[in-house]
């Protein structure tokens, strides 16, 4: 777009432009993040990313993990971190007490097992019905009544979206805990007929190993059946990588893990994202850091209304 206008600009020079507007917004991100941990449930995941290192003649695999605040508190983050260990969402949770929705990673098993951290785990039925889906077509005998019982939760679901809190958990606890326990009956008739190494098998024990986290959504109307607004929150990162690559370091996965933050907050807001990084990044300088949250795309915008 320079080059159309003349404008003869390096890679590196507009990559360091970058860089300083992440760390402009550094104290942007620790507010929100602040507001994050006031929710009372956070959801994560994480993608993988390739990221150029001059110790290595092949790019390396880094990670970039979204934090997803409830519904009272729209911000997403991003994390970078250099692998897949434990100590990356350690880090990043620490001080956070609640609800945290993920994915079966056992990096996060050390999280939910001391009570002192106090972390409570839930379950996401859209990777286990995944887990379900792959196996139909080796044994659609077993697998398809599992299917049809968890459409049947996600039928409640749909009715129970628009109702305040209380009312979702009256209708779970009246309709979809008597599914649950069918489904967990079944299931664990099946498990000894099934090779457990089989597509069905890991189906079956997947399932069962994590049913106390994955019915947790029964017990509380502010949990969400599954983590599936957290895993759209990265597809952006999914399809962006196609054309990007690859960061050319840790430190450009942790500028891109802080400026992808606003962006995707403002798109949860419904804030146009140029119009914010335009105006908070020409006053942010001269702003009081005692008021800074008022910055936040959700914030920001009642503000310009």
């Amino acid at each position: 777009m320079f080059e159309r206008h003349g404008v003869d600009l390096s890679r590196k020079t507009m990559g360091g432009w970058l860089a300083q507007c992440a760390h402009l917004l550094q104290p942007l991100y620790g507010s929100l993040k602040e507001v994050l941990f006031q929710s009372k449930v956070i959801g994560t995941d994480d993608t993988s990313v390739k990221v150029l290192d001059i110790k290595l003649p092949f790019a390396r695999t880094g990670r970039i993990w979204p934090y997803y605040g409830d519904q009272g508190h729209p911000v997403i983050l991003y994390d970078y971190t250099a692998t897949r260990e434990r100590a990356g969402p350690e880090a990043f949770l620490k001080g956070y007490r609640g609800y945290l929705q993920a994915d079966a990673y056992g990096g996060y098993d050390a999280f939910f097992k001391n009570p002192a951290r106090g972390l409570i785990e839930v379950g996401c039925w859209a990777h286990a019905r995944r887990y379900m889906y792959k196996a139909l077509e080796s044994d659609q005998a077993r697998m398809g009544p599992a299917l049809l019982l968890i459409a049947q939760l996600y039928r409640v679901e749909q009715q129970a979206r628009p109702m305040a809190p209380e009312g979702r958990l009256q209708l779970r606890q009246r309709q979809s805990r008597p599914i649950l326990d069918t489904l967990r009956d079944y299931l664990a008739e099946i498990q000894v007929e099934v090779l457990p190494k089989s597509p069905e098998g890991r189906a079956v024990r997947y399932t069962l190993k994590n049913w106390t986290a994955l019915t947790r959504y029964c017990e509380d109307g502010d949990l969400e059946i599954d983590n599936n607004a957290t895993e759209r929150s990265i597809r952006g990162v999914a399809v962006g990588r196609r054309n990007w690559m690859f960061f050319g370091s840790d430190q450009g996965g942790k500028t891109a893990a802080v400026l992808r933050s606003f962006v995707a907050s403002c798109q949860r807001a419904g804030v146009e994202p140029f119009a914010w990084f335009q105006d908070v990044l020409s006053r942010i300088a001269s702003h009081p850091i005692n008021r800074i949250a008022e910055l936040l795309p959700h914030n920001w915008a009642p503000a310009q209304a």
